[in-house]
């Protein structure tokens, strides 16, 4: 059942594609230039050629049939490709008669078969070919009435029976004319089948849209054509043939700059009408995806597939080319100005699809290097990518200015690439930074800052990469050549990439600033409370060698506890909000620094703080804000933990 749904699926895509075919014939046929050839020709004369709106009505009469073939249900559009097919094998049989006929002729010889040995070669193997075409066209038809395709086999029993060879001519024609004459037959007793089948198909069109929309019908014939594939297939065969048809007319071995001019013209000469641009489009989304997926098993083999990101299906970069294609007018250009172009738009989909790669090994990467995975191959895959990523956008970057002369637009382009480098080298960064605290075996410092910083580093040079570009665009606006377009993209890209990016900036250091003077201005626990206490803390489930205390008397890593304030200014446990304690408790160390308030030999009170004694059912309900914790985690880099191992507490604790 599985393999018959395959082949089913299969013949729905494959018996479409000529349609496809079809219509990008008829958009490249130019019907005046034709007839103008054609009167500069010995065809002038013919009368086939004489009606100019013939042709023409014909042209739109193809338009109808390729809609036709293309929306046809399979069932239908398989019977259709049959009595073809059948058609065809008739033609076979009455051609190899003809043959038969004319060699007979040409041979002279009207004597007993056996008695001429190369009479009766002639005769066996036209029988035998003869049989196998009335055999085949049993077999499609479903019938076995072999005796409605054995017209062609008229001549040779007339010359079996030693009729002149005279005579055999007109044999051959009366089976010809008899064949025609059940072809007709065979015509108009279906004449009606395809009027009920558009009254069907509109009957049942109407219903749908009547009941569900017409978005719903457009989804609708969207899967069961499948299109994208069904246009896919299509560029893949017209490019097939682009390139056979090449190298069938060279003899010479092509080197290895020629093969890349050819590949960019092969592609360019298969995108000049809006079918192939949509098939080179779907080709595209489908390679994306090909190569998302492979990067994803490459990364976490056969787990990679448990969690599909719908953002990572190819569709973004499908997209992007026919955003472009469309704006620069691709499929008006000449064939080598197309070509190009088309390398200029393929550098922007395959630099599109490295930030996709980026996007998917990140949290792999970082995750694996905060895990204690200790799998060579893991780390092996997972640092092989990120430097392939990090080195082939320079590489493209470097070679495509080699071709091109740097103007904004170019350094627009190029700067997706050298932004894909620089986060790469930061992820590998804050990768080393956690295997270093790895192989520590404890904790790192202050790591939380660490990140931080080199975090914040490579954010600068994107910036610096950004402010870069819009002033290389300033300047040859305000000295060069001024143009609206130009403008336009220049303003656009100050604002996101540019005023965003410091904003943003700006306002993640204000608020680690603000989170660092909370911190300070919080009493450190000394041993004797870390004692008394003897707990974990409850933001990363750690013990507690050292802590801070907050108003509330509850005791929290310093680290935990100033990502949990970039968050929110409230206690994670209780909520109570720590600004304004906070401001009293810092008032009260700046007047006795050095001195600690007083405690007793215990500790903290157990009467003065009931909640030391023994947890309570209202201190147990409340727990920290998942969500919150969660989110504190990505701020530090260590959001894709493998589920199973505690967090590792980037402060000290």
């Amino acid at each position: 059942m599985a393999v018959r749904k395959r082949v089913e699926a299969v013949l729905n895509v494959g018996l479409r594609v000529p349609s496809i075919m079809l219509l990008e014939v008829l958009y490249r046929w130019d019907v005046s230039s034709f007839f103008q050839k054609i009167q500069r020709s010995s065809l002038n004369n013919n009368p086939l050629f004489q009606y100019k709106y013939l042709a023409l009505y014909l042209h739109y009469v193809g338009y109808i049939l390729s809609l036709v073939l293309l929306t046809l249900p399979r069932q239908h559009l398989v019977q259709l490709y049959l009595y073809v097919l059948t058609a065809l094998l008739l033609f076979a049989g009455h051609q190899i008669s003809r043959d038969y006929v004319r060699s007979e002729l040409e041979s002279g010889y009207e004597g007993p078969l056996y008695l001429e040995p190369l009479s009766i070669n002639r005769f066996t193997t036209a029988l035998i070919c003869q049989l196998v075409v009335c055999t085949l066209c049993s077999c499609v038809m479903q019938t076995k009435r072999i005796w409605l395709f054995s017209a062609h086999l008229l001549p040779l029993v007339a010359r079996l029976c030693l009729v002149p060879l005279e005579t055999i001519v007109f044999v051959n024609r009366f089976a010809m004319i008899f064949t025609g004459l059940e072809v007709i037959y065979f015509l108009a007793s279906n004449l009606l089948v395809p009027f009920n089948l558009a009254k069907t198909a509109y009957r049942e069109l109407a219903q749908v849209v009547e009941v569900y929309g017409l978005l719903a019908l457009g989804m609708s014939l969207w899967n069961q054509l499948v299109l994208p594939v069904l246009f896919m297939c299509f560029w893949l065969v017209l490019f097939t043939l682009q390139i056979y048809t090449y190298f069938s007319t060279r003899d010479q071995p092509t080197s290895r700059e020629r093969l890349l001019f050819l590949f960019l013209t092969s592609i360019a000469e298969c995108c000049c009408t809006p079918y192939s641009l949509l098939g080179l489009v779907f080709t595209v989304s489908f390679v994306a995806l090909g190569v998302l997926t492979l990067c994803k098993f490459y990364l976490q083999g056969y787990r990679a597939f448990m969690n599909d990101n719908t953002m990572h299906r190819g569709m973004t970069e499908g997209i992007t080319l026919l955003i472009l294609a469309v704006q620069t007018g691709l499929i008006e250009l000449q064939v080598i100005h197309r070509a190009f172009l088309l390398s200029i738009i393929l550098f922007i989909v395959v630099a599109s699809i490295l930030q996709s790669m980026l996007e998917i090994a990140d949290p792999i990467v970082l995750a694996l290097g905060a895990s204690r995975d200790k799998s060579l191959w893991k780390h092996f895959r997972a640092v092989s990518l990120c430097l392939f990523l990090l080195v082939f956008p320079a590489y493209m970057s470097y070679m495509i200015c080699q071709f091109f002369h740097m103007d904004f637009w170019l350094l627009i382009i190029i700067s997706s690439s050298i932004l894909t480098s620089l986060q790469v080298l930061g992820t590998l960064l804050i990768y080393v930074l956690f295997m270093v605290e790895e192989f520590r075996k404890a904790p790192v410092e202050n790591m939380d800052d660490v990140i931080y910083w080199v975090n914040g580093t490579y954010r600068l040079l994107e910036f610096l990469v950004a402010l870069c570009v819009v002033a290389y665009g300033v300047s040859e606006t305000v000295f060069g050549e001024w143009t609206v377009m130009g403008s336009t993209i220049v303003l656009i890209h100050s604002y996101y990439n540019v005023w965003l990016r410091a904003q943003l900036g700006w306002q993640s250091f204000l608020l680690r600033r603000d989170a660092v003077n909370k911190i300070k201005s919080l009493p450190t626990a000394s041993h004797q409370q870390l004692k008394q206490h003897n707990d974990i803390c409850s933001i990363c489930y750690q013990d507690m060698k050292s802590a801070v205390v907050t108003p509330c008397s509850h005791l929290f890593h310093a680290g935990c506890l100033k990502k949990w304030l970039y968050v929110q200014e409230t206690c994670p446990l209780c909520h109570n909000q720590l600004k304004g304690s906070l401001q009293t408790g810092s008032s009260t160390q700046d007047a006795t620094p050095h001195e600690a308030p007083p405690q007793p030999a215990g500790g903290l009170d157990p009467v003065q703080h009931p909640e030391l004694e023994a947890p309570r059912q209202d201190d147990i309900t409340q727990a920290p804000d998942i969500e919150l914790i969660a989110k504190l985690n990505d701020e530090s880099g260590m959001e894709e933990l493998v589920p199973g191992d505690p967090p590792a507490c980037s402060s000290s604790g």
